[in-house]
């Protein structure tokens, strides 16, 4: 098995990603919305996987954030509000603004659950910044870092309630970044005391069972590389300062603000790079099988620790929710995703 997240071309595997995987299974892929059409193809494609690796336990992953970030749509998959929902809900009353985060968190589990996806790429604990670039914006779950890890904490206890591993990120935080790392290497100029504010979400929540890193360069950590590619700041700070002992993987390599770091246009020295600064596992989401087979030829096998906590990180979940995902016998769950739907509506509605 190799440390690295990898994507797909389409709705099923093909005969060379087939054969690539078999000769090097990754740790575990991610899907996007070229690989999704209809519940019955998505659970077909999650049952091949499961098949491929051998094991039930196998991270399938998915950016299912809600709002503009929601990989499954309608009309097969109900919408779902993005953070800004939830924070605005804060401002008038912080309980229900938890409850219904829980509740939509939940209910986004169950939908992952029974299409056999076992991981979700929420809650983002960026904490938003006036001026800041709108690539987080209303993604995010308010201004306050108190704010933002009351309702990440909801978030992240809804998914476990559905049985679905939850990733925060991007962690040390993004929410200050002047520019989207899919197309440039944002600087954040901010010291090390105004940075405080970013880390106090992920502090909070430094039990969670999986972090995403950011493609952002802090100086006043480490003045030449990304956070992703940094050893300094993934030992004293994600390691260190927040307390962070999960699965840490990267953001996806295909990101340009990696070319403009040390690895440049290779995939695998990007992958390689990332591995080196300390993440467990390397996230590779295009689905290009030329960049996946030369990424998984230069890769080495996962290594104890990182296996360690990728077992630790499926766990976390595997305790709770409707079981479709592990492949275990399937339990009517005690609650359905629309009737947690419905109850986060009249939790909207109750202080509109």
């Amino acid at each position: 098995m190799i440390p690295a997240f990898l994507g797909l071309a389409g709705p099923a595997l093909t005969d060379a990603e087939i054969a690539l995987f078999r000769r090097r299974l990754p740790a575990g892929f991610i899907l996007f919305r070229r690989n999704i059409d209809t519940p019955a193809q998505v659970r077909a494609l999650t049952d091949a996987l499961r098949d491929l690796a051998g094991t039930a336990r196998l991270p399938i992953l998915i950016d299912q954030e809600g709002g503009r970030v929601a990989r499954l749509q309608p009309p097969h998959w109900p919408a779902f509000p993005p953070g800004q929902r939830f924070a605005d809900l804060w401002q008038v009353a912080p309980a229900t603004a938890m409850a219904a985060a829980r509740a939509n968190a939940q209910a986004i589990a169950l939908v992952l659950a029974d299409l056999g996806i076992s991981v979700d790429c929420l809650p983002l604990l960026d904490v938003r910044q006036e001026g800041a670039h709108d690539i987080i914006g209303d993604r995010a779950l308010g201004t306050d870092p108190l704010q933002v890890a009351a309702l990440g904490r909801a978030t992240l206890d809804g998914l476990q309630a559905g049985g679905v591993v939850g990733v925060v990120k991007h962690v040390p935080g993004h929410g200050r970044a002047l520019a989207d790392s899919h197309l440039d290497l944002p600087v954040v100029t901010a010291g090390a005391e105004e940075l405080e504010i970013d880390l106090a979400p992920f502090i909070r929540l430094a039990d969670a069972p999986m972090a995403m890193t950011a493609h952002i360069l802090y100086p006043a950590w480490d003045e030449r590389l990304c956070a992703s590619l940094s050893p300094t700041i993934i030992a004293h700070i994600i390691r260190g300062r927040i307390g962070f002992a999960g699965l840490l993987m990267s953001d996806d390599l295909g990101m340009k603000a990696l070319g403009l770091q040390p690895g440049g246009n290779s995939m695998a020295g990007r992958a390689l790079g990332v591995l080196a600064a300390g993440c467990d596992i390397a996230l590779h989401c295009s689905g290009d099988l030329a960049e996946m087979t030369a990424l998984a030829d230069a890769l080495p096998d996962i290594g104890e620790a990182a296996r360690d906590r990728l077992e630790a990180a499926m766990d976390w979940a595997a305790a709770h929710g409707p079981g479709g995902w592990r492949g275990s016998p399937a339990g009517a769950p005690t609650v359905s995703a629309e009737a947690l739907i419905a109850r986060r509506e009249q939790l909207f509605a109750a202080v509109a």
